[in-house]
């Protein structure tokens, strides 16, 4: 009898979140489970090819989740700086609520296992394009010229990445609003620049 649907989902949320505490080398497939409550063969129903698989999975799964974020902050925000604003401070908050446990699940996989897994490699190159075409997409909207929008979007995304490592270590949500709010100052020179044009 094949295992329920929803362990599958199980299995994926938790490894997502040793992950993101522990890094992928770090975490067991017995502290997945275990963090599941799923039982040992649903794990290898739904991830035949393992550890990897479940890895690629988290990384499409955190993708996933931050676009959707990213997505619904684009429709209440009315500039891409105040996106960029807005999930800086919320990103921040839930890392201090973490007291700097968590960090980025798909940052930390992708470190470990990138290049040289394609399955992940293709997921996280998938969600940083999801991100980034929200964010280039929202200065497009603006007046800002394509090309202008894209590099500005990959900046964007490379700065987050950044400034989530730096707060971890410095233990302190400073980093994220600091960094966030440099880049979005740029969104709207941008913006203001290309609206003038």
């Amino acid at each position: 009898m094949p295992a329920p649907a929803k362990h599958r989902e199980a299995i994926v949320r938790a490894a997502a979140t040793l992950f993101r505490q522990k890094g992928y080398a770090a975490t067991g497939l017995n502290e997945i489970l275990a963090a599941s409550g799923a039982p040992k063969g649903s794990l290898y129903h739904y991830f035949p090819r393992g550890k990897t698989q479940i890895g690629e999975e988290v990384v499409r799964h955190a993708g996933g989740v931050v676009a959707r974020t990213l997505r619904d902050l684009a429709e209440r925000e009315p500039s891409p700086a105040m996106l960029l604003r807005a999930y800086a401070r919320m990103v921040g908050g839930w890392m201090a609520d973490s007291d700097f446990r968590d960090g980025s699940p798909l940052t930390t996989t992708l470190l470990e296992l990138a290049p040289q897994e394609p399955g992940v490699t293709t997921a996280g190159r998938e969600a940083f394009a999801a991100w980034s075409a929200l964010i280039e997409d929202a200065l497009i909207v603006a007046a800002v010229p394509p090309s202008r929008a894209r590099r500005l979007a990959g900046l964007a995304l490379a700065a987050l990445e950044g400034s989530l490592v730096r707060a971890r270590v410095e233990q302190d949500s400073r980093p994220i609003i600091e960094v966030m709010d440099e880049v979005a100052d740029l969104l709207d020179a941008a913006v203001s620049g290309a609206q003038r044009a």
